[in-house]
């Protein structure tokens, strides 16, 4: 033939499969194999991008069937997020209008790629019989205490007016919006995955045929140390202000102290005394640089000084508390010993603002000496400088000290994680309503299952900006509470996306199911997934957050695997 007439040709075959129902796989079979693809938020448009992904997973699920398997190879829309009420703002239009209208389209350029999915497993997390289900494994996290509300620091986007989970924001900037995040103190809901962090670093170990680069990367974003939680006082007021080390080794050569910028005990302190409009107003600047920029090894070292000072438990030094940019309060306890002779941040702080240098780590043969010295020292070596110690190197130290401060009360061995809990409260419209009512009696109350799903209303007004929309409707925010039956309000923050995505994998097996969320037996014939699809910028995020819901699914009893 002259040339080859695609339209007919692949149009013919398309129809054929989908009459034949060639991709529709019975919940019950053997010899299965669960080819899952990360599924799609409906933008409306299929790309390249996308065909990495998708046809990947058909050329894998059409080669499964033709050795025999059984696949289930499923298809949905991570339908909820910030592009579809961004829609709303900017072209009038609903959000759901907006989005039903993409997912057609997409649908139909999957159709016309030529790809394979059971359609009758079709599932979207906008809809109530989804976000229903999500509502209700959150009723049962917040029953198991895995689910809490607490006030905290969290990242906050000034254009999108919402807050980020740390995820969400790259390079310091919003990812939807590219503007700089800042920091800001809000009342907000939580999932307790700090309680299975050990259970996520030593399943890595147990997932065949993932990357290693996955591995690694969740490894580290776990961050699981182990070091010594020192007791320092405040030596004005004698609070305490305990300090995650993993350099114990370093303890004698601490010449001041620094917190981070959100550390509760800043305005604690200086509320009322001649430093507070000068040292608040550094916090909030330093809270509006986003911990990406904070975080870099190149940014300038700032700090202030808070007029208070902190005791040293083991040589009962009274040394300065400061206020600096490059603590972090996610990391640790938000209190950091600074020990400028061996550690190159600390060493960097202490020249700019002319504080001591003391040397307790000494180079074999050299005699450094913190005055001279160019930059910090932190390779192994002897100890000097430090009591009772002295001469002994560095690496037999650490456990020589950690025991003698534990025998003297003064810390003790812990461990820390750079895995913080999971924020999941939204400041949006366009999310699943967290079933929460708020009674002025009764406290923060769950609605009942039996009353799920708590509906998004229609009656709202976008404008982009403060408060959710949902804090507009009228409809949707007066409630009797469920324990006492006054009158109440709803929780007006959405659940993040990545709820609804820690979890939809799951649903594919009973996507019709009224009265589960999925059938125990069903999923167990299933599961584990025998490969997932997608791109590896969802190591830290999602992939860790299915990972968690997995295990927190298998510990209530409904599902076998973890």
């Amino acid at each position: 033939m002259s040339h080859y007439p695609f339209a007919k040709i692949e149009s013919k075959w398309q129809d054929r499969w989908e009459e034949t129902g060639l991709f529709r796989c019975p919940t019950v079979a053997d010899d299965t194999f669960f080819c899952l693809v990360m599924y799609p938020y409906p933008s409306g448009d299929l790309h390249v991008g996308h065909g990495r992904n998708y046809i990947i997973g058909d050329a894998l699920a059409r080669y499964m069937m033709m050795r025999g398997r059984a696949v289930l190879t499923p298809m949905g829309w991570d339908a909820f997020g910030l592009p579809a009420e961004n829609a709303a703002i900017e072209r009038g239009i609903h959000p759901p209008v907006w989005t039903d209208a993409n997912i057609i389209k997409m649908k139909q350029q999957f159709k016309r790629w030529g790809i394979g999915y059971d359609w009758d497993r079709e599932i979207s997390s906008h809809t109530p019989e989804f976000y229903k289900w999500t509502q209700w494994i959150f009723v049962r996290m917040l029953k198991e205490g895995l689910a809490f509300r607490k006030t905290a620091p969290v990242n906050w986007c000034p254009s999108c007016a919402t807050v980020l989970a740390n995820e969400q924001v790259v390079e310091g900037k919003c990812e939807r919006c590219d503007s700089i995040v800042g920091v800001r103190d809000l009342e907000q809901w939580f999932f307790r995955i700090t309680d299975y962090a050990d259970r996520l670093l030593d399943g890595l170990d147990e997932l065949p045929g993932w990357p290693d680069r996955v591995r690694t990367m969740q490894r580290n974003w776990i961050g699981r140390s182990e070091g010594v939680e020192i007791d320092f006082t405040i030596a004005e007021t004698g609070d305490p202000l305990p300090c995650f080390t993993t350099r114990v080794d370093t303890v004698f050569g601490v010449t001041y102290m620094v917190m981070a910028a959100e550390h509760p005990m800043v305005r604690r302190l200086v509320v009322g005394t001649g430093r507070e409009q000068e040292v608040l107003a550094f916090v909030e600047r330093v809270k509006a640089q986003g911990n990406f920029e904070r975080s870099a090894a190149d940014v300038k070292k700032e700090g202030i000084r808070t007029g208070f000072h902190v005791i040293n438990p083991v040589n009962g030094e009274r040394i300065p508390l400061w206020v600096a940019n490059y603590v972090l309060m996610e990391y640790g306890t938000g209190a950091v010993m600074a020990v400028p002779a061996h550690d190159e941040r600390d060493f960097e702080f202490a020249r700019e603002y002319e504080l001591p240098v003391r040397v307790v780590i000494d180079k074999p043969g050299e005699g450094l000496d913190g005055a001279s010295m160019r930059e910090a020292y932190t390779e192994n070596g002897v100890q000097v400088n430090s009591a009772q110690f002295d001469g002994l190197p560095n690496t037999d130290a650490i456990e020589r000290i950690t025991d003698w401060m534990d025998e003297k009360g003064m810390g003790r061995r812990a461990i820390s994680y750079r895995l913080r809990d999971w924020l999941v409260s939204r400041q949006r419209y366009w999310g699943t309503p967290i079933p929460v009512i708020y009674c002025d009696d009764c406290g923060p109350q769950p609605v009942p299952e039996e009353d799920l799903p708590v509906s998004l209303p229609t009656d709202v007004e976008f404008t982009g900006k403060g408060e959710s929309p949902l804090t507009t409707s009228s409809t949707f925010l007066d409630a009797p509470c469920p324990k006492c039956g006054k009158p109440g309000k709803r929780e007006t923050d959405t659940l993040d996306t990545f709820v609804d995505s820690s979890w939809y994998l799951f649903r594919y097996i009973n996507p019709r199911e009224n009265t589960l969320p999925f059938i125990k037996e069903d999923v167990n014939r299933w599961f584990p997934v025998d490969q997932y699809i997608g791109g590896v910028e969802h190591a830290c995020g999602h992939l860790i957050f299915v990972r968690f819901m997995t295990k927190v699914l298998h510990d209530m009893g409904l599902i076998d695997v973890e």
